[in-house]
């Protein structure tokens, strides 16, 4: 029954229900219902309705995360239609968006001012602002931005006793009783503690449990919040900073014949001023070497860097590029390869991008499950934990493409599942545990830009230390004390585990209507589109 006072669209009926059960990631979910609001006013509609009614409340922009955050056996919000786009304030480098405004749609609206939006995921061209903010996402050019935590100015938020305030950088806190709960309880707690110390030394890149560190260095609510993967608040109003657009840019790729080479590589072209480093690993290489010819890669090399460099004009690019290549030359790189040029800069990049294609043309059976997709090392581990990686697949029969950013030490794998073997269930689990407790080892943490989602949380207590544990259950009874908003992300319950896999042939079918609309969705990744649209009515 739709909420009363509801103008947004609430369906039940299974079309509708399936179509949102299953994202990016490895998960499926079968919700309750689906709640589409219509402004940020039904927002607070629908979140008085559940807090009265018990019923928990799912955030959900595009659906693209890879953790099963945005899926769960409650009410999906689907924030995607709040897509409203201000007007850029060029002097200020300042935006006002909504949480369903998608960051291409966005970061092109700023070129046109000269300006940028620097936080760059992969997903990029569907990904929506406030799934970025849920997660501190990222990206490529983190590596001199840095995440979606430094870039987020303001937060209008809808708290779980349907409260409503704009959190904003370096203001006041307004006086509400769940803002003046979490100062009395939870802020003396957070900065008593040794969460003032990053959990993780070394780490570059954290999107896992709450931002307690961040917090207490900086004594912003807005840092808590960004990260918060919707335990904390729904986000109907983000208003972002913005960057200058570089004079120019050069590229180049290093070949290595070692990762600890090409880790060495990395390090410089950090301190060197890269704006961003990637790591194929030869799991990566081997597969697209497949594809079209790009840049043609010695099949020797261990490990490949694709750096970018910016400056103010062309011929400082092109310099700076010469520059890196005698640096990665000095770090033993075999070849250095520049692209000064924006063709040869976009061929370069298509690299990146080359092994995806063609993984979704090998056989039907094999199936690339994200599931050990984030994790993030002190750099100096970096190596130690791909080759930790790469024997743990090899020894339980298993294919995967590693790459990642390497500036940030920071790894994606793509494991190929066949599950047409019996005991494919149990080869997931397995890798699943054995990469955490390597990760957990070499002092790494499991999310660096995806967030934890119902697939990562259970872990938390294998790379986290009680006392944070703790503090991440205080935190989210501080804000959210009926837990009704994404029970089971970040706070684990006590019977939590994996859950399904979508691609567990075993399932159920879903209803044709909704099977069809996600299997395009997923093919042509296609993930902003407005699910309900793809299977008639509203």
């Amino acid at each position: 029954m739709t909420p009363e006072g509801f103008r947004g669209v609430f369906r039940d009926d299974a079309s509708a229900r399936a179509v949102y059960a299953e994202g990016a990631g490895i998960a499926r979910a079968m919700p309750a219902a689906v709640a589409v609001p219509a402004n940020a006013d039904d927002v607070t509609v629908l979140v008085r309705w559940a807090a009265a009614s018990g019923t928990p409340l799912i955030a959900r922009g595009s659906g693209s995360g890879m953790a099963g955050g945005a899926v769960g056996a409650g009410v999906i919000v689907d924030l995607s239609r709040l897509d409203a786009i201000g007007p850029i304030d060029s002097a200020r480098r300042r935006v006002e968006v909504g949480p369903g405004a998608v960051r291409g749609v966005v970061n092109e609206g700023a070129r046109r001012k000269g300006l940028r939006f620097p936080v760059d995921p992969s997903s990029g061209a569907f990904c929506t602002i406030g799934g970025m903010a849920a997660t501190n996402a990222a990206g490529a050019h983190t590596l001199r931005f840095g995440a979606m935590r430094a870039w987020v100015t303001a937060l209008d938020c809808v708290f779980s006793d349907g409260s409503r305030a704009r959190i904003q950088r370096g203001a006041a806190l307004r006086e509400l009783p769940v803002i003046d709960r979490f100062l009395a309880s939870a802020r003396p707690a957070i900065l008593a503690s040794p969460a003032r110390v990053r959990a993780h030394p070394g780490v570059r890149k954290e999107s896992s449990g709450y931002g307690l560190a961040d917090y207490a260095r900086s004594g912003e609510l807005l840092d808590l919040l960004v990260g918060s993967e919707g335990t904390l608040a729904l986000f109907v109003g983000i208003e972002l900073a913005l960057a200058a657009l570089p004079g120019a840019t050069s590229s180049l790729v290093a070949e290595f014949a070692t990762l600890e080479q090409a880790v060495d590589g990395a390090a410089r072209a950090r301190v060197g001023g890269a704006s961003a480093c990637e790591l194929l690993d030869r799991t990566f290489i081997d597969v697209a070497r497949g594809g079209p010819a790009l840049v043609p890669i010695e099949g020797t090399s261990e490990a490949v860097l694709l750096i970018e460099l910016e400056a103010d004009d062309a011929p400082s690019a092109a310099s700076g590029a010469k520059v890196m290549e005698q640096a990665m030359m000095s770090c033993g790189a075999t070849r250095v390869t520049l692209a000064l040029d924006s063709a040869s800069e976009a061929r370069l990049w298509a690299l990146r991008h080359a092994a995806s294609p063609i993984l979704n043309r090998l056989s039907p059976s094999l199936k690339s499950m994200q599931f050990i997709e984030d994790g993030a090392l002190p750099p100096e581990r970096l190596p130690a934990y791909v080759r930790g990686v790469r024997e743990i697949l090899a020894r339980h029969g298993v294919r995967g493409v590693i790459f990642g950013h390497a500036g940030d030490s920071h790894v994606h794998v793509n494991p190929l599942i066949d599950v047409t073997r019996p005991e494919w269930r149990d080869t997931v689990h397995a890798i699943l545990d054995e990469v955490t407790s390597l990760a957990a080892k070499l002092g790494g943490t499991l999310a660096g830009e995806h967030g934890d989602g119902r697939l990562r949380t259970p872990l938390l207590g294998r790379v986290w230390d009680a006392r944070s544990l703790e503090l991440f259950a205080l935190v989210k009874h501080a804000f959210d004390p009926q837990n009704i908003f994404n029970p089971g992300v970040k706070v684990p319950t006590s019977t939590q585990s994996i859950g399904d896999v979508k691609y567990d042939p075993k399932l159920p079918q879903l209803p044709l209507d909704a099977r069809t609309a996600l299997d395009t969705i997923e093919r042509d990744r296609a993930w902003n589109t407005f699910r309900l649209s793809m299977i008639g009515g509203r």
